[in-house]
């Protein structure tokens, strides 16, 4: 579990609370960390950007009526990072089965059929020593085919 993230995303959660909480700051440090985690792109991001105190007269008044306890923007911020935190929780970070493809396709490529099938047998397997007996199927291949794969890798 994302424990680092879910930790992060409850600390922006308490800021909200400080005596003397600005929002931009804020929305900054949130927006930071949130495109960190899910990307530039994410709705959260684009959530968090929208968020803004309006000052027209009508919002004002309905702001100071009765039953208002709480901050809007505060609230409508803390909903968010809950909800956040709740996916964070529940369904882990976003990307990591597609890594795991990646590097699955990596490998076929490079690979032949057998010694694909015996890493993934040796992956699902409850051997002791399943980690020599991968490297040693790695070590079978050449120098060259291994450095290409590592690049590639680390281009992906």
């Amino acid at each position: 579990m994302p424990e680092k993230e879910i930790a992060l995303l409850k600390e922006q959660i308490e800021r909200l609370n400080e005596a003397r909480f600005d929002l931009e700051a804020w929305k900054n440090q949130t927006i930071i960390f949130l495109e960190r985690i899910f990307g530039k792109e994410s709705s959260k991001v684009r959530l968090i950007r929208e968020l803004h105190y309006d000052y027209s007269s009508w919002s004002l008044r309905d702001a100071s009526g009765v039953g208002k306890s709480k901050d809007p923007v505060k609230f409508q911020a803390q909903g968010i990072l809950t909800a956040t935190i709740e996916e964070l929780e529940k369904l882990g970070l976003p990307g990591g089965k597609s890594e795991n493809l990646r590097l699955t396709e990596l490998l076929e490529d490079e690979l032949t059929g057998k010694q694909m099938k015996e890493i993934e047998n040796l992956v699902g397997s409850e051997l002791p020593d399943k980690e020599e007996k991968i490297a040693k199927i790695l070590e079978s291949l050449e120098k060259q085919d291994l450095a290409v794969m590592l690049a590639r890798l680390l281009m992906s």
